[in-house]
C-alpha cells in the first residue's frame, strides 16, 4: 500500500520504516525541515536500534515532506502521529493532533478515492470521535464511514526495541466502527502474525491508557515493596523472582529501582487521572503511583548522604542521563530529578551517557548548562568521589568501579562485585 505518516518522531518513523520493511511505501510528513532533510538523507533524527540500517537499506521507497496535500493525495491510507504533550494540569495538548486533522481534511475534499485516516497518536477515550473525527467531516465536507474510513490503532513500542516491538507484537489493536476501513487495515497488517482485536474506536483508546497505567502501577508497587526490603535486610530482585513465578503475575516489569519516566508513562498516567477527575472519580490507586515514582529517585541522594553526609564541592558521577538504555530519549528522565536535587545540595556533577547528553543539555537547559559532561564512563569513575547510576547502559555493565563509591538505582551486578561501598536502592 501507499501510506502516508503525519508525525515523524519515535512512533511515527518506527512505524513508517516498519511498513516500509514489510513492502510498502511510505510518506513521512512533519515540519520540521532538519527531520526532513535528515530523513531523506537515510539519516535517523532519532536513536533506535536498528533505524539506521533499515533507512539505508530501503533509501528510495520512502521520503519525507511538509506538503500534507502531496502526502495525503498519494497515499491510501495516513496515520496521524503526532505528539500529545501534557499540559500544566495534566491533561493532554491535542494542539498538534486538530492542526493535522484540519490539513488531512482539507486534503481529503480534493480526493475522490475511499481514503482511510488511522489515529495512532495517544488519545484519550472519545478523542477520536468527537474531536478528531468532527475536524475531518468539517474541512472535507465528507462523512466519516461512508466517504473516508477512520481507526484508531494506538501503538505499543518501547523504545530502544521499537522496531522489533513494531514487526513482532505481542498485539494488534485496532478500533473501527465500518467494514471497510476494518478490512484495509487487516490486508495492511496481514503480514505480522500476531494477535489482532478489532473493537470499537472508544475502546482501543482506553486500551493504551489502561495498558501504561496497569505497567506504571506495577513498576511502583516493585518499588515500594522494594524500599520495605531494603529496610529488612531483603533482596527484592529474589522476592520479585519468587513472586514472578505465579502464572497469575509474570515476572515482567518487577525491576525495582529509582522509577519510570520517558514519553508515555509519565503522560498517560497524569492524563487519566485528569480524565477521571472530570468524570467525577477519584483515582486513588493511580495517584498513589504517582506519587511513589516522584518519590523514588530521590532515595539515591538518601543513600549517597549515608556515606557522603556533606554534598557542597563534592564531585559526583551521574552514569546514564536517557530515562532508560538504548535511546537518546530525556523526556521524564530521573537523571533530571536526581541532579537537580545534586546541585541544590552544592555538588558538582560530571555526567556521562552513550547517546543523551546532547539531549539533556538541550532538554533541561536549567541544569544541562550547570554540570560537566564526560567522554566515558571510565572518565566519570576517575574524576568523582561517589558515583550514580542512573540508567543501565550494557557498558556501564564492563567498568571497573574498585574504589568507589557507588548507589546504584539499576542493579549493575558489575558495580556490585567490584564497588569499594555498594548501595543499592532496593535491594
Amino acid at each position: 500500500m501507499r501510506i502516508s505518516i503525519f508525525g515523524s518522531g519515535y512512533v511515527g518513523l518506527v512505524t513508517g520504516m516498519g511498513f516500509v520493511k514489510l513492502g510498502n511505501e511510505v510518506i513521512f510528513v512533519d515540519v520540521d525541515e532538519g527531520k526532513i532533510g535528515m530523513i531523506n538523507n537515510a539519516q535517523p533524527p532519532i536513536y533506535e536500534k536498528g533505524l539506521r540500517k533499515l533507512m539505508k537499506e530501503f533509501q528510495g521507497k520512502y521520503y519525507a515532506t511538509r506538503d500534507y496535500h502531496e502526502a495525503l493525495l498519494n497515499s491510501d491510507v495516513t496515520f496521524i502521529a503526532v505528539g500529545t504533550p501534557s499540559r500544566e494540569d495534566g491533561s493532554i495538548d491535542l494542539t498538534y493532533v486538530e492542526q493535522a486533522a484540519r490539513e488531512i481534511g482539507k486534503a481529503l475534499r480534493e480526493k475522490s478515492d475511499y481514503h482511510v485516516v488511522v489515529v495512532k497518536s495517544t488519545v484519550l477515550p472519545g478523542t477520536t470521535e468527537n474531536v478528531i473525527k468532527l475536524i475531518l467531516e468539517k474541512e472535507s465536507g465528507k462523512k466519516a464511514y461512508a466517504d473516508f474510513g477512520l481507526a484508531m490503532n494506538p501503538e505499543f513500542l518501547r523504545e530502544g526495541v521499537a522496531l522489533d516491538d513494531f514487526l513482532n507484537p505481542d498485539r494488534i489493536i485496532i478500533g473501527v466502527q465500518d467494514k471497510r476501513t476494518k478490512k484495509v487495515l487487516e490486508e495492511l497488517y496481514a503480514p505480522i502474525d500476531a494477535p489482532k482485536l478489532f473493537t470499537d474506536i472508544k475502546t482501543a483508546e482506553m486500551i493504551k491508557y489502561a495498558s501504561n497505567a496497569f505497567l506504571a502501577t506495577k513498576i511502583s508497587f516493585a518499588n515500594e515493596i522494594g524500599n520495605i526490603c531494603k529496610k529488612l535486610g531483603i533482596d527484592s530482585w529474589k522476592v520479585f523472582e519468587g513472586i514472578g513465578l505465579d502464572h497469575r503475575i509474570s515476572p515482567h516489569f518487577f525491576r525495582t529501582g529509582i522509577g519510570w519516566g520517558g514519553s508515555c508513562f509519565p503522560k498517560d498516567v497524569r492524563a487519566l487521572i485528569r480524565k477521571a477527575e472530570e468524570l467525577g472519580e477519584d483515582p486513588i490507586i493511580l495517584k498513589a503511583v504517582v506519587e511513589v515514582n516522584k518519590r523514588q529517585p530521590l532515595k539515591l541522594i538518601e543513600l549517597l548522604k549515608r556515606h557522603v553526609p556533606e554534598l557542597r564541592s563534592k564531585r559526583i558521577g551521574v552514569l546514564g542521563l536517557a530515562f532508560k538504555p538504548n535511546t537518546d530519549d530525556v523526556r521524564e528522565t530521573r537523571a533530571y530529578v536526581i541532579i537537580k536535587k545534586l546541585l541544590e545540595e552544592g555538588a558538582k556533577v560530571i555526567a556521562y551517557d552513550p547517546q543523551a547528553m546532547e539531549n539533556f543539555k538541550r532538554f533541561y537547559s536549567d541544569v544541562g548548562e550547570k554540570i560537566e559532561y564526560a567522554n566515558s564512563g571510565n572518565d566519570v569513575l576517575k574524576s568523582s568521589d561517589a558515583v550514580l547510576i542512573v540508567t543501565e547502559w550494557e557498558e556501564f555493565g564492563n567498568l571497573d568501579y574498585s574504589g568507589k563509591i557507588v548507589i546504584d538505582g539499576r542493579r549493575v551486578r558489575r558495580a556490585e562485585e567490584t564497588a569499594e561501598v555498594y548501595e543499592g536502592v532496593c535491594w
